[in-house]
């Protein structure tokens, strides 16, 4: 990801993961960065921030995702998230 508009280093939640873009005529598998933070000082949210690698898909310029979360928004996410990770590893314990 030479091209990428996230600062990734030993601090970011996810520098590769897994990911998905879809459109309306297209699908491809590609990598992408996924972090969560806040500002370092005068913290008044959470930042949810999302880009896929572009570098091999020719349907999006470079660009990033962000989400801001108050602090009750980001725990409803973790308690989902949790939710459904139980359920995966659950159902794939055997």
């Amino acid at each position: 990801m030479a091209d990428r508009l996230m600062k990734v280093n030993a601090y970011t939640t996810f520098d590769l993961i897994d990911a998905t873009v879809t459109g309306h005529d297209f699908e491809m598998e590609t990598l992408a960065v996924l972090n969560a933070t806040s500002p370092r000082k005068h913290p008044d949210r959470v930042q949810l921030q999302f880009e896929v690698d572009n570098m091999q898909e020719e349907h999006l310029p470079a660009h990033m995702e962000e989400v801001t979360l108050s602090p009750d928004e980001a725990r409803e996410l973790a308690a989902d998230l949790e939710k459904h990770a139980d359920k995966v590893e659950a159902a794939t314990e055997g």
